[in-house]
């Protein structure tokens, strides 16, 4: 597989960088989107559980302190469509996908692949360069 220099992470990977022990699994550069600093600001908040509270609020500040995320901007709207009609013409609901399939607009219209522990979710998306990232066990 070719390292790509440039590369979207998407929300789960994210989460799950300190598992990840072959840093070639990864884009030499790895970079992430305001839709997973929106993913990762709801998780803290939704919890009633204090240690899950602070795993997911450390989550949160890591990416912010590591990261200049890529905005959801004019073009990534434009793209946005494009993932839509793709999900629904695979039979899933783009509401259902909605963080995800924002994420893909945006490394759609930066012509970057997106790097995901779960690539499922991004099947079907037209144009979407989705590299799988695999966590040891």
């Amino acid at each position: 597989m070719t390292r790509h220099q440039r590369g979207v992470l998407d929300t789960s990977t994210v989460i799950r960088l300190g598992q990840i022990t072959d840093p070639d699994s990864l884009p030499l550069e790895p970079v992430i989107t305001t839709v997973t600093l929106a993913e990762l600001s709801v998780g803290p908040l939704v919890t009633t559980d204090d240690t899950v509270r602070a795993i997911r609020q450390a989550h949160l500040q890591q990416a912010e302190a590591s990261f200049e995320p890529l905005p959801f901007d004019a073009a990534a709207a434009r793209a946005f469509g494009g993932v839509s009609a793709s999900l629904r013409r695979a039979g899933r609901k783009t509401a259902a996908r909605a963080y995800d399939a924002m994420i893909a607009a945006i490394a759609i219209s930066r012509q970057l692949p997106l790097y995901t522990c779960n690539p499922s979710d991004f099947e079907g998306i037209v144009g979407l360069e989705v590299v799988p990232v695999d966590i040891p066990e």
